[in-house]
């Protein structure tokens, strides 16, 4: 048994934040994060959208396309960093019943901006060992509500959106998701982190509001450890599997920062229309990066069944990982 990438979909709020509205927040220019991460505008959920609504969004719109029951779906994982509850009950549970799944197994992971990587890793185990057949993965975030808009050097790069895909069994060895690579170094773990509000914290995250809780990141120390293990884990993936990165249809990386995606493009010898961008518009979105970039290329009509994806993440923790997975839909 083998697991297939049957669909995507995704959700991106109506808010548009752009670099001119931040310049009037803190010490910015549009010129200035144009020019260091590529990025134009974000998207900023209302307040009243919780991660559930924008992953909810993203996981009917990937259903719908499946080609399957909503009941076919017997697994929900949802990578995210920011929940709509601290703890519990999980983001995935508060999905399920939302889409009225209640007898999915659903639970929560957190691997920062990697998360889409590891639960895509995750359902194709499950699948591969015959105890799940469909599996809904879902990249969902509300990092609005975790970033500090004091802070210019975090305030300018995140965003708010979710991506889905649906994963299931197959026999066809063609349609299978080819290799999954993922890992973690926590010697690196203070360069992105969210510090307050656990019991990691110097603060007592019960008796503190969740404002205290924003994430902080040392970017150049950051930026330099991303091209280095971004670049790494990818040579390695196509090395295991025998393949030329000239072949590949579309490279997607995790969309953080257009410098950084530059940097590892140009080491890996990618063409430029090989590489999916989407920063851009959307900025940082953390788990939901990579399938908001998918469902890009998908509704433009770039991507086409067979067709083979490169995807290549790092994130807080740290965390790292890529994936080969062909473009299998059932219709």
């Amino acid at each position: 048994m083998y697991a297939a990438f049957r669909s995507i979909g995704a959700y991106a709020p109506e808010k548009i934040l752009t670099n001119d509205d931040l310049a009037k927040m803190v010490d910015t220019t549009d010129e200035w994060i144009t020019k260091r991460t590529g990025i134009k505008e974000r998207r900023i959920a209302a307040d009243d959208e919780l991660t559930s609504d924008l992953g909810v969004k993203a996981a009917a719109q990937a259903i719908e396309r499946s080609g399957l029951s909503k009941d076919d779906i017997d697994m929900i994982v949802v990578a995210t960093i920011s929940p709509d509850y601290f703890c519990m009950p999980s983001t995935a549970t508060v999905i399920a019943q939302k889409l009225g799944l209640p007898k999915a197994t659903a639970f929560d992971i957190s691997a920062a901006c990697t998360g889409f990587i590891y639960i895509l890793s995750i359902a194709k185990a499950f699948i591969e060992s015959g105890m799940k057949k469909n599996v809904l993965i879902i990249g969902a975030e509300k990092l609005s509500a975790i970033t500090d808009y004091n802070d210019r050097g975090t305030c300018i790069l995140f965003g708010d959106g979710a991506g889905a895909a649906v994963i299931s069994a197959t026999d066809n060895k063609d349609e299978a998701i080819l290799d999954v690579h993922t890992g973690a170094d926590g010697d690196f773990g203070h360069l992105l982190m969210t510090p307050n509000g656990g019991t990691g914290s110097e603060y007592d995250g019960v008796s503190h509001e969740a404002g205290t809780c924003f994430m902080e990141m040392k970017g150049n120390e950051t930026f330099k450890v991303a091209v280095r293990t971004l670049t790494k884990d990818v040579v390695e993936i196509l090395k295991e599997n025998n393949i030329d990165s000239d072949t590949i249809e579309h490279f997607i990386p995790h969309q953080a920062n257009y410098r950084i995606i530059k940097a590892v493009g140009d080491a890996l010898k990618m063409r430029e229309e090989q590489v999916v961008l989407t920063v851009h518009k959307y900025g940082n979105t953390s788990g939901a990066s990579i399938p908001m970039a998918i469902n890009d290329i998908y509704e433009s009509g770039k991507l086409q069944k067979g067709e083979m994806m490169l995807l290549d993440a790092f994130g807080g923790g740290l965390t790292w990982g890529s994936a080969l997975a062909p473009f299998s839909p059932l219709k």
